[in-house]
């Protein structure tokens, strides 16, 4: 097979080959993690940061090629987030951070990220229907891009000094924009794509470069157009890639679009003076059947994304083969590449030896995906490796387990099953039996958790200490918070969650159907980690799980206590899930087994329980077409979790770092008696985002718990009162963002004391 391919720019350019898209970066025993957090605490200076980030780099390039791959990616690695960084790379810094300009870079990244003195942090949001959160760039009228950091180049003659010529990936210009908000002043009617054509004089200019010091490639990620898109949008698509594509002296340029379909944004690239499109055709592949009839494509490569880059099943070889096939002919050539970055799966799935032999077989984490890509990419170029073939088929095709008693169940539900009584009923019944104050305070369910705790756990999983010693040691850690919350003057308190290390992953070791890693550690944001675990066969409940630590924890007060549950479509957001049946079926299943343990805490004297939906908007699909669908079984799966309660049981739901306007039908069809949601780093724009779809009650969070500032009373009083017009003293909830798990006790503890007086003041102006 030729070596080159076709070039709009020039004659040939080196082939693609098979690659992936993206490779995660907080390294297999994570790191970046435990170095960035080091960082922070000041063990460690920014050199020798830098040289452990430059190790995991180097590593990344010499795994990826020996693997096999015919490009390696680069610029993939970031010490937070790779939104945050586009945006140093182009000058977007607010002018809060401008104090911060001229000290060391990574002191201004950080403030960025984490907050400064004086200097909120940007806000965080998720990416796309991921649980990966990315920091939102403000843009405004005033915004000067400018190639103000060379990170990107100076990544590349990283590996070109390793001996490795990488294949940079940017953020896309247009999806960096659409993704960016307006900064506050910003004029009515003002959008950051308004700024577009300034930012690709940064974006030439930046290729430019890139091709001086060598690159042959260059990816430009731009996942925005697998949602739906405007006109004017897809307009700026086309200005965008016709302004670089016809660029004198560029890469070649490879555009990615993943998480979907590209839709009408194909054909717009296709027409584009551009190298190489990466289609996602796992996501759906609607996009094949569009591509028969683009002649723009027939000088262009096609990466055909056939390995899923988010779950972490083997490849079925042959329906993988046949979609990339569909585009022989139709595109000048067709290499085979993962549907998204593998910034989503954990390393090594090798690892595991503690997971079932069966299952383990069924997995392919990030590596085991590389072998996927190169092995597929072999067999499209005519090569013979049928024995391969052959194995990777039969590991596809192992079954899930089936549970016919769960199955049978749930045929026999009704409609009266997802039903509770009116919303006023339950509110008198409720106002009745608890009795709280105006703008009742409470946290979010987790306290932090100091090294002690975590060593008790690991202590206990390793049969260091038995069952009766381990709950005695959580026992007095549930006393101690509950001590602590009477004493800040908390109305409605929590048992803090010791025994939880992680809110899917707890109950995933508690229910049948699920399996948990050991090493499967994904990056969630910024040096958080999060082990998802995976749901592989029926789910079932077979004995309750968080009874006893909240009956324990209620038994040593007389205020409320909230039991704490993780709802169904967040268990499903935040493990990896079976691929054989709709979403709905699993979420369904998952949905009875909590029916059960909420049944069963309220029969043990809970009267408030939580269940948690922070991926509720998460998990929504990108085109409007296939959402109600989706909302449909979403709302029915949690409905069916509390459809059996009491009317004088108060039923909470908590929702974070989401564009909660998207799905403010969805949350009033919760049915939540009280909803809690992410509110302080976007300085209360839920509240204009839900607008007339305020549920019944509702807390706004006013302690954002993923920045080490602290809220004066004053603050938090000023966010309480820009809520108090809308939702009223009889319906607003005071509560941070989000639990406190990652805090360090002392700043919660201050913040929580604060949060308790301001809502006093609040609650006595009326």
């Amino acid at each position: 097979m030729p070596d080159t391919v076709p070039s709009t720019t020039r004659g040939t350019r080196p082939r693609l080959g098979s690659t992936v898209l993206g490779y995660p970066r907080i390294g297999p025993d994570r790191e970046l993690k435990r170095a960035v957090e080091r960082y922070w605490r000041g063990d460690i200076g920014a050199a020798e940061l830098r040289a452990i980030a430059a190790s995991l780099r180097a590593a990344t390039r010499a795994e990826l090629r020996d693997g096999g791959l015919g490009s390696v990616p680069g610029n993939t690695f970031s010490f937070y987030d790779q939104m945050l960084d586009a945006a140093l790379t182009v000058g977007a810094v607010p002018t809060r951070f401008a104090g911060l300009a001229a000290g060391d870079p990574l002191d201004l990244l950080f403030a960025m990220a984490r907050g400064a003195a004086g200097a909120p942090a940007l806000e965080m949001t998720k990416w796309f229907d991921t649980n990966y959160h990315y920091l939102v760039p403000e843009i405004g009228p005033g915004t000067r891009f400018r190639l103000a950091d060379r990170t990107p180049v100076t990544d590349f003659l990283e590996g070109r000094r390793q001996g490795i010529t990488t294949r940079p990936v940017l953020v896309g210009p247009v999806t960096f924009l659409l993704l960016s908000k307006a900064a506050d002043g910003a004029p009515d009617g003002f959008a950051p794509l308004d700024l577009l054509d300034s930012l690709l004089d940064v974006y030439a200019r930046l290729l430019t470069e890139l091709s001086g010091a060598g690159a042959e490639w260059v990816q430009l990620d731009e996942p925005a157009f697998a949602a739906d898109r405007t006109p004017a949008e897809l307009a700026a698509l086309r200005r965008a890639y016709d302004r670089l594509g016809g660029l004198a002296d560029r890469p070649g340029l490879l555009v990615a679009g993943y998480f979907g379909p590209l839709g009408d944004a194909l054909p717009v690239l296709a027409n584009a003076p551009i190298d190489a499109i990466a289609l996602d055709l796992v996501a759906g592949t609607a996009d094949v059947d569009t591509a028969g009839a683009l002649t723009g494509l027939r000088d262009k490569t096609v990466l055909a994304g056939v390995v899923e880059g988010r779950n972490v099943w083997r490849t079925d070889p042959d329906g993988a083969l046949s979609r990339a096939a569909t585009l022989l002919g139709t595109a000048g050539r067709v290499e085979i590449a993962t549907s998204c970055s593998l910034l989503h799966v954990p390393y090594d799935a090798s690892r595991e030896t503690g997971l079932d032999a069966d299952l383990r077989e069924r997995l392919a984490f990030a590596r085991e995906k590389v072998a996927e890509v190169v092995l597929l990419g072999r067999a499209l170029d005519g090569e013979d490796v049928t024995a391969e073939l052959v194995e990777a088929r039969v590991r596809a095709a192992r079954p899930a387990g089936r549970d016919d008693r769960v199955r049978a169940r749930l045929d026999a539900l009704g409609p009266d099953h997802y039903r509770r009584a009116a919303g006023d009923v339950r509110a008198k019944a409720q106002a009745d039996t608890l009795r709280l104050p105006p703008v009742p305070t409470t946290t979010i369910g987790s306290f932090p958790q100091n090294a002690d705790i975590r060593t008790d756990r690991a202590a206990h999983r390793a049969g260091r200490i038995d069952d009766s010693e381990y709950e005695r040691r959580m026992r007095a850690e549930i006393e101690r918070v509950v001590r602590l919350q009477e004493d800040i003057g908390l109305d409605v308190l929590v048992h803090g969650e010791p025994e939880r290390n992680d809110m899917v992953q707890y109950f995933a070791e508690h229910l049948g159907g699920f399996a948990t890693t050991a090493h499967g550690w994904v990056q969630s944001y910024g040096s958080r980690c999060v082990r998802p675990p995976v749901l592989h066969s029926d789910v079932s409940r077979p004995e309750p799980m968080t009874v006893g630590w909240s009956t324990y924890a209620q038994s040593l007060t007389s205020r409320p206590m909230k039991a704490m549950l993780t709802g169904p479509v967040t268990i499903l957001a935040w493990s990896f899930v079976r691929d054989d049946q709709p979403l709905g079926d699993t979420a369904r299943q998952v949905g009875l087994a909590l029916r059960d343990e909420v049944r069963d805490l309220e029969a043990a004297g809970l009267r408030i329980v939580q269940v948690d939906e922070p991926a509720l908007r998460e998990l929504l699909p990108l085109r409007a077409a296939d959402q109600p669908a989706y909302l449909e079984w979403a709302i029915d799966s949690f409905r069916l979790v509390t459809g059996g309660v009491s009317d004088s049981t108060q039923v909470h739901t908590h929702l974070c770092y989401s564009e909660f306007g998207e799905v403010v039908g969805a949350i009033d069809g919760l049915d939540a008696d009280v909803t809690t949601v992410e509110a302080a780093r976007s300085r209360m724009e839920v509240l204009s985002e839900l607008g007339s779809g305020v549920p019944r009650a509702l807390g706004p969070g006013v302690y954002d718990v993923h920045s080490p500032e602290v809220p004066s009373q004053a603050s938090i009083a000023l966010l309480l009162r820009a809520a108090l017009d809308q939702i009223g003293p009889q319906r607003l909830w005071a509560n941070p963002d989000c639990g406190l798990k990652t805090r360090g006790e002392a700043e919660a503890v201050e913040t929580l004391r604060n949060l308790v007086a301001a809502a006093a003041v609040v609650r006595e102006a009326g």
